[in-house]
C-alpha cells in the first residue's frame, strides 16, 4: 500500500483538473500544465478533489500509484504557487547576469557562457552573484538549474563555482608541507 498514493489531491479554488483521454490538464493562476497518464493507475476527479488508485495489485501498478499521485500534486502546485531554484556563484571574477533572453555567465574561462533561457522559465540575477530561477513545471525548474550549476561545479578546496543555495560543499585540506 502506498501511503503518498491513498491521499486524494486536494485542487484548490481558482483551479481546473480535466481528463482527456490520457491527458491530464491543470490550468490556474500562473498557467497550464498537463501530464500523459499512467495506464497502471485510474484517476477520478470528484468534490474538489482528484484521487489515483492502482488497476490491479501487481507491483508495477503499486510502484507507479504514489509517484502518479505525486506528479498530479506537483502539476496543481506548480499551477497555484510556482517553484523557485537559487544558484550561489563563488570566486574572484565569477558572475551572472541576465541580458535579453539570454544569462551570461562568466566563470573563470577564456570566453563568457551564454546560456539560452527556456521557455516558461524566469531567471533572475539579484546581484551578480546570485541566480533565481523559478517557473510552473518543477522537472524544468530543477533541470535548468542542474544545466547552469553543470558549467562550473564548486570545487572542494576552495569552494570556488556554482552551488544551489543551502548547499553544503564538503571541504577538503590542501597539501601540507
Amino acid at each position: 500500500m502506498s501511503r503518498i498514493g491513498k491521499k486524494p489531491v486536494s485542487v484548490p479554488a481558482g483551479v481546473t483538473a480535466a481528463i482527456e483521454g490520457k491527458t491530464l490538464s491543470v490550468k490556474g493562476p500562473k498557467g497550464t500544465l498537463s501530464i500523459s497518464l499512467a495506464d497502471e493507475v485510474s484517476y477520478a476527479i470528484e468534490d474538489g478533489s482528484i484521487s489515483v488508485q492502482p488497476i490491479n495489485e501487481t507491483k508495477r501498478a503499486r510502484s507507479f500509484w504514489g509517484m502518479q499521485r505525486t506528479l498530479v500534486q506537483n502539476l496543481i502546485t506548480g499551477v497555484t504557487e510556482g517553484y523557485s531554484k537559487t544558484l550561489q556563484i563563488t570566486g574572484v571574477g565569477y558572475r551572472a547576469n541576465v541580458q535579453g533572453k539570454n544569462l551570461k555567465l562568466q566563470l573563470g574561462y577564456s570566453h563568457d557562457v551564454d546560456f539560452a533561457i527556456p521557455e516558461g522559465i524566469t531567471i533572475a540575477t539579484p546581484d551578480q552573484t546570485t541566480v533565481q530561477i523559478s517557473g510552473i513545471d518543477k522537472q524544468k525548474v530543477g533541470q535548468v538549474a542542474a544545466e547552469i550549476r553543470r558549467w562550473r561545479k564548486p570545487e572542494p578546496y576552495k569552494g570556488k563555482g556554482i552551488k544551489y543555495a543551502g548547499e553544503y560543499i564538503f571541504r577538503k585540506e590542501g597539501k601540507k608541507k
